[in-house]
C-alpha cells in the first residue's frame, strides 16, 4: 500500500496490547502498520529477546535483570496480564519469534540496547530468519552499538536515535557528519524536535532520512507529513492513520 509516510507501530500496537509481545506485533500488522518497532536485550544465555526495559519488573512482575536470567527462565513469566487479563500467558518473545510474524514487504525496526555480545547474537538470529536484510532496520541511542551492528549487517538500514536536544539545529551538523561517516541512513528523532521542511531538506541534501517517534496526535502527525519526514512511530497505528485521513 502507498502512504504519504511510513507508519511504524511502537513496540507493536502498544496502546491496546502488551508492548513487545507477539500479540502486540501481530496487532500492529493487523492494523496495517507499514512497520513495527521492537526493543531487544540479551539473556544470560545469549538469546535475543524483545523487551524494552533492562529489567523484567514492569512487564512481568519479576524483579530481575534480563541478562541475569536464561531464556527458559524468562519464558515462564507472564508478559501480558499487566496490560489486560485478555493477554494472560503472553510471553516475552525471542527476536526470531517476532521476525517470523513480519509480512512480505513490510519492515521491522529493531532498537538495540547496549550489551556485550548483543550484536553477534543479533546477527545470528537475523541471518537464521527469512526476512530480507533490507527490511530489517537497526536503530539505537548507543552510537558504538549501532556502528558495530551496521558493520556486522551492512545491508540493514541504520538510523541513529536522538531525543529532544536543547538546540537541534546546533547539533544537527555533527549528527549529519557522524551518520555519513558510519554509513547510517539517517536520524530517528523524538517528536519534540523543531521539525520543518527546511530541516528535512537539510538532511536530504546530505542523503539522509528523518524518522520521528512517538506520535499519537494526528495534527502533529499531519505537520510531520507535510514537512516530509520518512516515517512516524506511534502507539496507535490504525487509529492514527484513520484520524490523519480525516484531516
Amino acid at each position: 500500500m502507498n502512504h504519504p509516510v511510513i507508519l511504524v507501530a511502537h513496540r507493536g500496537a502498544s496502546q491496546e496490547a502488551p508492548e513487545n509481545t507477539v500479540a502486540s506485533v501481530s496487532l500492529g500488522w493487523a492494523q496495517q502498520a507499514d512497520a513495527v518497532e521492537i526493543d531487544v536485550h540479551l539473556t544470560r544465555d545469549g538469546q535475543v529477546v524483545a523487551i524494552h526495559d533492562p529489567t523484567l519488573l514492569r512487564t512481568t512482575g519479576r524483579d530481575a535483570r534480563v541478562d541475569e536470567l536464561t531464556l527458559a527462565e524468562i519464558k515462564k513469566l507472564d508478559a501480558g496480564v499487566w496490560k489486560s487479563a485478555a493477554y494472560r500467558h503472553e510471553r516475552v518473545p525471542t527476536l526470531a519469534e517476532v521476525l517470523a510474524t513480519v509480512p512480505s514487504g513490510r519492515r521491522i525496526y529493531v532498537e538495540l540496547k547496549a550489551a556485550e555480545g548483543l550484536v553477534p547474537a543479533l546477527r545470528r538470529a537475523i541471518e537464521a530468519g527469512s526476512v530480507p536484510l533490507e527490511q530489517i532496520v537497526l536503530i539505537s541511542f548507543e552510537a558504538t552499538t549501532l556502528s558495530e551492528a551496521k558493520r556486522a549487517l551492512p545491508r540493514c538500514p541504520a538510523f541513529f536515535l536522538a531525543d529532544t536536544p536543547d538546540s537541534a539545529p546546533d547539533k544537527l551538523a555533527d549528527m549529519i557528519r557522524f551518520c555519513r561517516a558510519e554509513g547510517f541512513a539517517g536520524l530517528d528523532v523524538s517528536a519534540g524536535w523543531p521539525i520543518d521542511k527546511a530541516l528535512v531538506q537539510r538532511l536530504r541534501e546530505a542523503k539522509l532520512e528523518l524518522h520521528v517517534w512517538t506520535v499519537n496526535d494526528p495534527r502533529r502527525a499531519r505537520e510531520l507529513v507535510d514537512a516530509g519526514v520518512a516515517s512516524i512511530t506511534t502507539d496507535k497505528p490504525g487509529w492514527l492513520r484513520a484520524k490523519m485521513a480525516e484531516l
